[in-house]
């Protein structure tokens, strides 16, 4: 029995959600995001821009307002991010009422 080449260790679980964000990259240039899933401590998103793992980005999100946040992983057009700080429950809420809102999977 093998150890598995990759093992998800987050302590929250992450919502699926199809939300196009503006952000900034690290050189202050705009970057706009697919965000695919996203939890109160961290996103994965489409990105057309090579990020590099531990560049800081910031993300404009609905209700929540601009997110800093480190490059965790960057594979083929994905990035996974982590949040400076995270966001406290109710508005991770409202925010993901938002990112829902009239979105069908």
């Amino acid at each position: 029995m093998g150890i598995p080449a990759f093992a998800d260790f987050r302590q929250a679980g992450r919502d699926a959600v199809h939300y196009r964000a503006r952000a900034f990259g690290p050189d202050a240039r705009q970057l706009n995001l697919l965000i695919v899933n996203i939890s109160a401590h961290g996103l994965m998103a489409r990105c057309d821009a090579a990020l590099e793992i531990g560049q800081r980005i910031r993300v404009n999100l609905p209700i929540i307002g601009v997110m800093v946040a480190e490059v965790r992983w960057s594979l083929g057009g994905r990035i996974g991010c982590q949040f400076d700080t995270g966001i406290d429950l109710a508005s991770y809420y409202e925010l993901l009422a938002v990112l829902l809102k009239n979105h069908k999977f």
